[in-house]
């Protein structure tokens, strides 16, 4: 059974960090879990047990350390999880990717590396401490503080207010056209590119096909209740059009997605609507 907690950042650090999570399940031994993963956002993963792997390359499957960054995903990220696990990790906004980094989402997108080659040795301190947590604050603790230390070596501590706004418009208005966002936001279209490549990692076009696609998933699964105008907003224009949204995010048919056991993929989707109209 998959047990997820999660927990909103400090006050100081709510502009940067999306939310706080600590994802544990008991399993047998032998069990092998195979999912994917879509993720909106840029984030940083602690693995505390378990044998975990994602698949970088098709057939090439690796568990690039046990601190890891992921990059936002324009496709599905295949994982397999076998045993028992447990990590801890945080969402780092799209709004404050430039506190973060110093270069752009865009060249890390769909990737995950240890976190020690963008970190450094902070990567290693944060795992210590984290790993030395007996309670969930304390390994939220442990984050913070690492956190505090890169926001301080990169020196900006500043967030973008205008990929805010489009954060929000992505979580609750997936289907608005990218010259209305642009235009409600204050920016030109390629304004509104350039910054969506640095903060997001992917066009607006592309950010907002994705969130189109989580929110038919996350009805689908049953964690949102849409109106049938919400739905009727949302639904393709044929059944050809949605088959390739499934492809190109599931790897699935809608049918298959529908039957399909993905806990990990699943539990992502459950935060994310719970988390959907929080700034």
């Amino acid at each position: 059974m998959l047990l997820s907690r999660t927990y909103h950042p400090s006050e100081d650090l709510a502009p940067f960090v999306r939310r706080f999570y600590v994802f544990e399940a008991e399993l047998p031994d032998e069990m092998v879990i195979e999912d994917f993963l879509l993720s909106e956002t840029a984030f940083v993963r602690c693995l505390l047990k378990g044998d975990w792997t994602g698949e970088l390359a098709p057939g090439e499957w690796s568990q690039p350390g046990r601190t890891i960054f992921f990059g936002a995903n324009s496709r599905p990220l295949p994982v397999r999880v076998k045993g028992s696990f447990a990590v801890a990790g945080f969402a780092i906004r799209p709004s404050g990717w430039r506190a973060f980094f110093i270069e752009p989402h865009s060249q890390f997108h769909d990737t995950l590396m240890p976190l020690q080659e963008l970190w450094g040795g902070l990567a290693d301190i944060m795992q210590v401490g984290v790993e030395a947590a007996s309670h969930d604050d304390g390994k939220i603790a442990a984050m913070e503080n690492t956190i505090r230390h890169r926001l301080a070596q990169i020196g900006s501590w500043h967030s973008d207010p205008k990929m805010a706004k489009f954060e929000r418009f992505s979580r609750t208005d997936s289907a608005i056209r990218v010259e209305d966002a642009a235009r409600e936001i204050g920016l030109s279209m390629r304004q509104l590119a350039r910054r969506c490549l640095q903060s997001f990692g992917l066009t607006p076009k592309a950010v907002l096909r994705r969130s189109r696609f989580l929110d038919m998933a996350t009805a689908m699964r049953g964690f949102s209740s849409p109106t049938e105008e919400d739905l009727a907003v949302l639904r393709y224009f044929d059944q050809s059009h949605v088959n390739r949204e499934f492809k190109r995010f599931t790897r699935m048919t809608p049918a298959k997605f529908r039957d399909a056991v993905t806990p990990l993929q699943t539990a992502g989707l459950k935060l994310r609507e719970e988390s959907r109209f929080e700034d």
